[in-house]
């Protein structure tokens, strides 16, 4: 078992306190948050390099595919396309009882209810997106109602975005605290916090952002909403990884790791996969801490799996 997470940590600088308030920069003090993007990409082309072609088995596609939230984000989406979406996974059980489902089905609010009067299929949660998805910006009454509505509708996990305006903008404080709030509400329910690395750019931004997310009560960390700015990048998922570790050795806290936006082929699962199994080891190699957020990929996977040609979902 090979941890790479130190390699990112070469260069330390002076720490810059201009808009943080002391809790934020405490917590932000104890972990190595001035990292190169040059290194990260070195680290990630060497690591998928060394690694990727071993997890290339007919046992890791059966493991991704059970990691899979299978996502139907899109305005057009009805009471009848949610429906015959979430049969598809009820009929996936008796038509492949050898393969394990997917973990979870993603919805908007508005269809958690639907999704949950319709979903037989053991062992498949319901997830929603909340809190003014995918933008986060809107009042935070409407977050808070929006979350507790899909709870109350049926949601097991909730998928917000992480206000990256305030983030950028310095403003730790507010986006800790809302963070902290929507957390409250989901209670023994997964709080998946959206970092939205695309925007955020930097690999020192994503490292703040998502030790912060953290902190603030996120059971898991997601890269990308897949609908504004760039998904998941294998740079961006290296970084995570290594604060998720860092976060859990000094916490004792596991938190999931989910890259979500334009994973289109196997061959980026399996990098996704290599990247968690070097950097936090065998622990996260399941759909309690591991999610893969896609639709296409589903139907890929499964094709693989078979060996032909399946456009299941």
């Amino acid at each position: 078992m090979e941890h790479h997470h130190d390699h990112c940590c070469e260069h330390e600088h002076e720490h810059e306190h201009s808009h943080m308030p002391n809790k934020y920069a405490e917590a932000l003090e104890m972990y190595n948050t001035h990292i190169h993007d040059e290194d990260v990409q070195r680290i990630v082309k060497q690591l998928l390099d060394e690694h990727l072609e071993k997890n290339n088995t007919l046992e890791v596609k059966k493991l991704l595919f059970n990691c899979i939230d299978l996502t139907t984000l899109k305005s057009t989406d009805s009471d009848e396309s949610v429906m015959k979406f979430v049969q598809r996974v009820n009929d996936f059980d008796d038509e492949h009882p050898d393969i394990k489902n997917v973990a979870a089905i993603c919805v908007y609010p508005n269809f958690a209810e639907i999704v949950r009067d319709t979903l037989e299929a053991d062992n498949v949660n319901i997830a929603c997106v909340s809190g003014g998805f995918p933008s986060s910006q809107t009042f935070m009454e409407v977050k808070v109602a929006e979350t507790a509505l899909a709870l109350h509708a049926g949601a097991d996990e909730i998928d917000i975005v992480l206000p990256v305006g305030k983030f950028l903008s310095g403003n730790y404080q507010e986006m800790c605290d809302e963070i902290d709030e929507l957390k409250e509400i989901c209670g023994e329910h997964h709080l998946k916090v959206i970092l939205e690395t695309g925007a955020l750019q930097t690999a020192e931004n994503i490292k703040k952002a998502a030790l912060l997310a953290m902190y603030s009560g996120a059971d898991f960390i997601k890269t990308s909403t897949g609908k504004e700015y760039p998904g998941a990048s294998y740079e961006a998922a290296l970084v995570m990884c290594d604060a998720i570790w860092e976060y859990y050795k000094k916490t004792g806290r596991k938190v999931g790791f989910k890259p979500a936006g334009g994973i289109n082929t196997v061959k980026d699962a399996l990098a996704y996969y290599t990247i968690v199994k070097q950097s936090l080891g065998e622990d996260w190699l399941n759909n309690k801490l591991f999610r893969l957020g896609t639709s296409r990929l589903a139907n890929l996977l499964l094709s693989e799996i078979l060996g032909t040609e399946t456009k299941y979902f």
